[in-house]
Order: C-alpha cells, then sequence, then structure tokens
C-alpha cells in the first residue's frame, strides 16, 4: 500500500535518536541495572496541589467539550504571568493553549510556512524539529555554534544564512540539549536581523524557569517584535507535567486566529480539568516549583564537578535546563559508539550529540532526571568508561 510523502519528512535521524533509549528500557525490561539519563522527564511528581485541582474538577464534571482556545481564564493567567516577566503588553486574546508545547511549535509552523520556505534552526537542536518543518515541506537550514563557546549562537552566523527563501528564524533558550541561553546584546542584535529581513521568530521558552546563570530574555518584548514573534512555553519541565500536555502560543493575534482554525481540524481544545489544574500550577507560588529548580541547579554542580575532573572528558557547564553536555572526543570514540558502549558495558542511557546536529558532534547529553545519589553513581560508570577507552588506546 502506498504512503504519503509526508511520512517520510517526519522521520529521518531526529526521530533515530531514541533507538538508545529504546535499548535501554529493554534492558531495564530483562532487569538490568540502567540509569536512564536519556530523557528530559522529570523525576519528580506533579506537586500535590495541582493533581488535587484536577481532581476536584473531574469531580464536578468537567469533562465536556472545551474552548478550543483555552479557558479565558487559563488564558488571561498565561498573559498576566508572560507580561509580569517580560513586560511585554499582552492579553488573554493573544494567547492559543495547546496540548505541550511541541504541538505548540507543529501548529504554528504550519501557520506560517508553505512548501519551499527556510527556516533558520540554530544546532544543536532539539531532535523533533526537523520532523515539524519537514511536515510543512519546508527546508531546515541550520546554524553551526562552537562547543568552545558555550554552544551560544553568533548572529553573524545567522546573517550569513538569509536568503530570499527565509521566513522564519527558531531559537530555543535555554537550549535543549546544550543549556546555553541568549544574553541581551544577543537578542538586540537578532531582532534587527528579524526586522530588516522581515522574518517571524519562534521564540522555544520552555526552560525559562530553568535558568541558573544570567537573565532570561523573551524576544517578543524588544522594540518591534511583538507582530513576528510566536513565544511558545509550557509547564512540563517547570511543574513536572510532562504527562499533562499543557503548553501555549502567546503571539500576535492574527496568529491566534489561524491557530484555532488549525486547532478545530485536529485537536479540539485540551479537558477543562487540564486546564483547571494548570491555571492552579501558575496562579498559586507552589514550593515545590522553587525546591525544583533548586534541585536541578544542585544536578547540574554535581555533574560538572564531578566529571571535570576525569581524564578525557569534559563537561560544557550549561546556563539552565535540564541537561549537561560533555565533550568525549578524547576517548576516540563518536558519541554514537559511547554512548552505545556506555550502556552495554556500564549501565548508564544517554543520548549521542550526534541526534542534535553536527555541532554536538562528539558529545553526550546527559539528562539531570534521577537524584543525586544515582547521578553521581551515573558519573562515576561514566569516568569509569571513559578510563578503560584510553587505557585501550594506549595499549
Amino acid at each position: 500500500m502506498r504512503y504519503s510523502a509526508l511520512t517520510q519528512r517526519i522521520a529521518g535521524d531526529g526521530a533515530a535518536a531514541w533507538q538508545i533509549h529504546d535499548r535501554a528500557l529493554e534492558l531495564r525490561e530483562q532487569g538490568v541495572d540502567v540509569l536512564l539519563l536519556s530523557v528530559g522527564d522529570p523525576d519528580f511528581d506533579t506537586p500535590r496541589p495541582i493533581v488535587q485541582a484536577a481532581i476536584d474538577s473531574l469531580l464536578a464534571g468537567d469533562t465536556h467539550y472545551s474552548d478550543v482556545r483555552g479557558t479565558r481564564a487559563l488564558r488571561t493567567s498565561i498573559a498576566s504571568r508572560h507580561r509580569r516577566r517580560s513586560g511585554q503588553a499582552v492579553d488573554a486574546g493573544h494567547v492559543i493553549v495547546l496540548p505541550g508545547a511541541q504541538c505548540a511549535v507543529y501548529s504554528v509552523a504550519q501557520c506560517l510556512l508553505d512548501p519551499g520556505d527556510e527556516v533558520i534552526v540554530a544546532e544543536p537542536m532539539y531532535v523533533t524539529y526537523e520532523g515539524v518543518f519537514g511536515a510543512c515541506g519546508a527546508k531546515v537550514v541550520p546554524v553551526a555554534v562552537r562547543p568552545e563557546n558555550g554552544f551560544r549562537v553568533d548572529p553573524a552566523d545567522i546573517a550569513a544564512l538569509i536568503t530570499p527563501k527565509t521566513r522564519v528564524l527558531l531559537l530555543n533558550s535555554p537550549n535543549n540539549p546544550s543549556g546555553a541561553s541568549l544574553s541581551l546584546k544577543i537578542w538586540q542584535e537578532l531582532a534587527l536581523l528579524c526586522i530588516r529581513h522581515d522574518l517571524w521568530l519562534i521564540s522555544d521558552e520552555v526552560y525559562s524557569d530553568l535558568l541558573y546563570e544570567g537573565e532570561h530574555i523573551s524576544p517578543a518584548s524588544l522594540p518591534g517584535m511583538a507582530e513576528r514573534t510566536a513565544t511558545i512555553n509550557s509547564l512540563s519541565k517547570s511543574h513536572a507535567m510532562t504527562g499533562w500536555r499543557v503548553g501555549w502560543v502567546i503571539g500576535p493575534k492574527p496568529l491566534a486566529e489561524h491557530l484555532v482554525h488549525l486547532s478545530l481540524c485536529m485537536l479540539f481544545g485540551i479537558p477543562d480539568f487540564v486546564q483547571n489544574a494548570a491555571q492552579v500550577a501558575l496562579d498559586r507560588d507552589l514550593p515545590e516549583v522553587a525546591q525544583m529548580r533548586e534541585e536541578y541547579r544542585q544536578r547540574r554542580d554535581l555533574v560538572c564537578a564531578r566529571l571535570g575532573a576525569c581524564p578525557g572528558i569534559r563537561p560544557i557547564k550549561p546556563d539552565g535546563g535540564m541537561f549537561v553536555m560533555v565533550d568525549i572526543r578524547p576517548t576516540g570514540l563518536c558519541a554514537q559508539r559511547f554512548a552505545e558502549r556506555l550502556l552495554e558495558g556500564y549501565g548508564v542511557s544517554v543520548l549521542a550529540g550526534e541526534a542534535f546536529g553536527p555541532s554536538a558532534a562528539g558529545h553526550i547529553r546527559i539528562g539531570l532526571v534521577v537524584d543525586q545519589v544515582k547521578l553521581a553513581d551515573a558519573c562515576r560508570r561514566i569516568a569509569l568508561c571513559a578510563a578503560d577507552l584510553l587505557e585501550a588506546r594506549r595499549a
């Protein structure tokens, strides 16, 4: 039977990146001791007040069709939160609630891009971006960054890639997988490029609440950017709500209207009981959220300290997020081979940097998704793997 060309455009290297994670799950099912650091799923429980709000909403009968845009109360809370943090003047009419940031990026891409359009994406990039833009028939133009520069993008490199076909610039700050964030100066330079070349900016800010160094800048707040920026965010990482599937887009009102039409075609809203729980997450000052953030920071510092003293590997300290990139090039193996050896021989599952783009070649991504005791054990195993490889090279 015949399948559409879309099925090819949404596959590729990004989809294949998860094979090592699938193998780790298979080994676990066989009873093998595996430390799973290959997926960005928080190991914390969703804060109890959020869970209770969903239960109360279910018991109250909030199980019917919901507003396709998202409830006005939740959209108002999202707009208020964004306004406080960025200074951008937005209201509920600028917000569309969607089932997760992944769906939000996909939906925005569908509303902005036509086949043949070019979208510039800083890499290393999140593994699903390739499939998202492939689904539109758009061409991803990766802009390389340098590990020696902390994986931070250089506006001059982006400027050099802009062509008459360029329509969108997508940036993720703090970045997944690198954790690199962008300064106000860099954002200002990028904003000038967007204005000069009449580009849309998709700003993926899902890790903005997990920033440990510097200040988060929401670029839509810069002069001339509100009308050309789609800001993506969610509660998945900050509130340990990955399975709840709550994300949103903040953008100009015409874009919001287009997103409503797209949602009518395929989603028809997310459940009210989930939205009511999300509103509690946004409106209450939950101590668990601050505790999770501090724990992630401590885990980052632990990994960088433990691996920073080990021969053959070099952690690159991230500004934020829940991952640490580690340079393993001195071991003599490519990242994929190193990750496979680490899993099969030492029981630690990580992702190879090549899955995120050529800039991350020779690096592995470690997820800070287990407690500090297990994370210290993982660091010990990673160091042992590297030491064994160095010893074999000397033999």
